[in-house]
């Protein structure tokens, strides 16, 4: 086999445009927001919209990193070269194994979507099937993830703009007139029916969404003219963030008393089919499916690209460098996917106990790259001021908006301790950091 040295910039505007889009759209929108009206009712809204402004501030940050230099595995880069080699070793690792984590979440959701259909079809079996289907297409060449990704994330959107359009139709046509036809945002205990605390605590599992958006830094080794296509993608983050999350919740909120929607499908499913449409239950259903399958698809190009870039910077085994005559990371990708296959295990032993527990470790792991990012921008600036480097694209509010993340970021530590189904990942959480010093401590002495 031909090896070649560089990836392919295959990754046109479009692809990236949709690939964010992709990124910010996915199971824990379509199925994680059923925890989150839960805890903090028509409120909801809100907590969408504070942790949407986070992430903003934080893509923004990476963005200026990654159009001064769009190489692959951004971060992890970043990390070794402006703060330090086992910054940088830790953040390319734990972001490996965040999208694993996520990677298990989405084939999970896959089983439970599957089941709306066909409630008797083993969640492990459809877990397997998206699983190996989803690894032969990154298999083929850069341009093809793109093309799936692309057409997969135009489906989630069409779908979404659909969704808000026709659910609007429904409240604004209601017989009963404005306001009454929005009384669902208050009648059933306030619009803070839990309080602050209840928007608080709702915000953890809220996190678990954005995780993904930061998945544009990814793609800038792959990216063909970066230094207009990342600000064009990362700039739209916030206004995706008003319509679907921020419209979307208004609309499912005002459809449908909060207190009503379960946990047994997606909450989008669960309320178009209590309105009494449901056609409309079945095509949600089709597009929430294909938004976790999206996800999946994004997690294993992401994770064999992050172990691209480990080895290039010398933090994994030299192997993992190695393309194929398209210029893909075969080998990162079977051991992404590979691992993945645990999930299979798992749900064909825990079926309906896996999703909570793996949304809580990819918040805390997603936590640690957030953070990563934020402290890895400040030395970047900081270096940046000392050798007289200019930057093209600018974080905003810099240096505030970064100590303001961090504290945001801490804060969703701790509130994840006030959480039964979270408090698996706080305990998780240092043994992983321990487990990636350890690892790193082995990796420099062997060198």
């Amino acid at each position: 086999m031909e090896e070649k040295k560089e990836m392919n910039r295959g990754l046109k505007n479009r692809h990236l445009q949709m690939i964010a889009l992709g990124g910010a759209i996915g199971t824990g929108l379509f199925y994680g927001s059923a925890s989150t009206i839960a805890l903090a009712g028509p409120a909801v809204m809100l907590s969408y919209l504070l942790g949407g402004i986070v992430i903003f501030f934080i893509m923004r940050m990476l963005g200026e990193m990654a159009v001064y230099e769009p190489v692959s595995g951004s971060f992890s880069y970043y990390a070794a070269k402006y703060w330090g080699a086992f910054p940088g070793f830790l953040s390319g690792w734990n972001y490996w194994f965040n999208y694993v984590i996520v990677s298990m979440a989405e084939l999970t959701a896959v089983g439970i979507y599957m089941n709306y259909w066909l409630p008797d079809f083993p969640q492990w079996l459809s877990a397997l099937i998206c699983l190996v289907i989803i690894t032969l297409i990154n298999l083929i060449n850069v341009s093809v993830y793109g093309e799936f990704e692309f057409w997969m994330a135009i489906i989630k959107v069409s779908a979404i703009i659909c969704m808000i359009v026709l659910g609007a139709y429904l409240v604004l046509a209601a017989p009963a007139g404005f306001p009454a036809n929005f009384s669902n945002l208050w009648s059933h205990g306030g619009f803070f029916p839990n309080g602050a605390w209840g928007v608080a605590m709702s915000i953890v599992v809220v996190m678990f969404s954005f995780g993904g958006i930061e998945l544009i830094g990814i793609t800038a080794g792959e990216a063909a003219d970066p230094d207009r296509t990342i600000p064009k993608a990362i700039n739209q983050v916030i206004w995706r963030i008003l319509i679907f999350y921020v419209g979307t919740m208004l609309v499912l909120m005002a459809l449908w008393p909060w207190n009503e929607v379960g946990m047994e499908a997606s909450p989008f499913v669960q309320i178009f089919s209590n309105v009494g449409i449901p056609a409309a239950a079945h095509i949600l259903n089709f597009v929430v499916l294909t938004a976790a399958i999206s996800v999946y698809n994004s997690a294993i190009y992401s994770n064999s690209r992050m172990l691209y870039g480990l080895a290039e910077n010398g933090d994994a085994p030299a192997f993992l460098k190695k393309l194929s005559h398209r210029s893909v990371p075969v080998r990162g990708i079977f051991i992404s996917s590979g691992i993945t296959l645990l999930i299979v295990i798992l749900n064909y032993f825990f079926q309906g106990h896996v999703f909570m527990y793996l949304l809580s470790i990819a918040v805390a792991a997603a936590v640690i790259s957030w953070v990563t990012i934020v402290v890895t921008h400040l030395k970047f600036r900081r270096w940046c001021a000392r050798e007289n480097h200019p930057t093209k694209f600018h974080a905003l509010l810099y240096p505030f908006a970064n100590y303001l993340c961090l504290a945001f970021l801490a804060g969703i530590i701790l509130l994840m301790t006030q959480i039964p189904d979270m408090q698996l990942a706080v305990i998780v959480l240092p043994v992983w950091l321990i487990v990636l010093w350890a690892g790193y401590t082995y990796q420099q002495r062997n060198k």
